[in-house]
């Protein structure tokens, strides 16, 4: 395992149990980190996450408790996770899961229609 993949490893263990135990904020103890992505000279750690929520206004109301709280978790982060220098962290909304669950509605009512024409044949 490369020198950055181990620490993208190490850094996102660390960012999950600071979410989990350490930050208070009520909206962001439900998300869940998918990825990190370290850039090579460490200067940006890209944090992607999501949540179980499908509404628009809760998303953006997440996304602004993030940045209200980047400060807190990145100096958690940095008691944590030992780097030569502590990365600036972006967060961004993961929206695959959305994706795959609208492919799985959209594959679901095809089956549907597919089963209703069968039996009316």
């Amino acid at each position: 395992m490369a020198r950055i993949e181990r620490q993208e490893s190490d850094i996102m263990r660390a960012l999950t149990e600071i979410i989990r135990k350490d930050v208070k904020h009520p909206d962001i103890r439900f998300i869940t980190i998918t990825e990190v992505d370290l850039t090579k000279d460490l200067s940006y750690l890209t944090i992607y996450y999501t949540a179980l929520t499908e509404d628009e206004e809760k998303r953006a109301k997440l996304s602004e408790a993030l940045e209200r709280t980047k400060p807190f978790i990145r100096g958690a982060l940095a008691k944590k996770v030992k780097l030569r220098k502590m990365p600036a962290l972006r967060f961004k909304y993961d929206a695959t899961l959305d994706k795959a669950n609208r492919l799985e509605r959209g594959l679901k009512a095809v089956i549907k229609d597919d089963e209703k024409k069968d039996n009316e044949e």
